[in-house]
């Protein structure tokens, strides 16, 4: 049945409103669409054998090589999504943080059973798949000052974008977050809220160099190793869940290029003890809401999921 290009842009629109808040990944919104490993081996597509194809068949199979009409509609999505939520996101995150956090926090635990239940049977060597994946979420934060080590700003934020896209791809790894962590955040989306073209081109390069990286390691992980690597993709989201944690004290942060802070410990609380510790409302009976209204988004958009073969052609063979 061919799918209307309503319904993918829609999917690219959740994973933008998704990339534009730290601490979710659109990645999550990929896979709880039906979409992700469509996604992944479509951006593989993207490289010298695209060539060949125009040259041997004209546009029309270069279309269909490339995948565009899946692709065109979801980037229309997503780049839409982007730039309107960018102003609502970062609202959000000033005026109501709880309920924000209760909001991700319940829609990314959910998509941790989708994953979950994606796996084809289980090994206990799995294990290690998924520990790879929470010690790595936990450890990329840290990581991530590093990066402005490289001093020369255009290098930084060209940096920034391979990183951060490549993030989004994985389900669980925030690249908005990683982009918060190096102190970046506010700089890539004030540029996106402005126009700022010179950080949008310098960004969007280290994006495209991620991209064709990253989305090829991807492909060839889900071709070869696929449950283990679903078992990764798990532990990415479970090991992110913390940083979505409404109720958490900083413990430790650092002062960014730009005099902005970027956290780097929390600690996490019940909500009575954050209320005793802040002097504020804990907000328990609208954030659970919250978390449950996210969740149900999930459990609705996972049960409408686009289960559809993915054309051999993009690789997507299994174990």
């Amino acid at each position: 049945m061919k799918r209307q290009p309503l319904g993918i842009f829609l999917r690219g629109a959740g994973m933008g409103a998704a990339d534009a808040v730290p601490g979710v990944s659109g990645g999550t919104i990929a896979f709880i669409c039906g979409i992700y490993e469509e996604l992944i081996n479509t951006i593989k597509q993207f490289g010298p054998s695209a060539i060949g194809v125009w040259r041997q068949g004209g546009w029309r199979a270069l279309s269909v090589h490339l995948n565009l009409a899946f692709l065109v509609p979801l980037l229309a999505g997503v780049a839409v999504s982007l730039f309107s939520v960018a102003h609502l996101a970062l609202w959000l995150m000033e005026t109501q943080p709880l309920l924000l956090d209760g909001f991700f926090f319940g829609l990314v635990a959910a998509s941790a059973l989708v994953v979950g239940q994606a796996s084809n049977g289980w090994k206990f060597w799995y294990l290690l798949p998924l520990l790879v994946g929470l010690l790595l979420a936990q450890a990329l934060p840290g990581m991530m000052p590093l990066v402005l080590l490289l001093g020369n700003e255009f290098l930084v934020v060209m940096a920034a974008g391979c990183i951060a896209i490549s993030a989004m791809l994985l389900p669980g790894v925030s690249g908005s977050f990683l982009l918060l962590t190096m102190g970046l955040y506010g700089t890539i989306m004030g540029a996106i809220r402005s126009l700022d073209l010179g950080i949008i081109v310098l960004f969007g390069m280290g994006c495209l160099v991620g991209l064709a990286l990253f989305s090829r390691l991807l492909s060839w992980l889900l071709r070869r190793h696929h449950t283990s690597t679903m078992q990764l993709l798990l532990g990415f989201i479970v090991g992110s869940l913390p940083v979505l944690w409404p109720w958490r004290e900083l413990l430790r942060y650092q002062i960014g290029p730009e005099g902005q802070m970027i956290p780097l410990e929390h600690r996490y609380l019940l909500p009575a003890d954050y209320a005793v510790l802040t002097g504020a409302s804990a907000q328990v009976a609208g954030v659970i809401a919250l978390m449950a209204v996210g969740a149900l988004i999930v459990v609705l958009l996972n049960r409408h999921a686009d289960r559809r073969p993915i054309n051999t052609q993009l690789g997507a063979e299994k174990e």
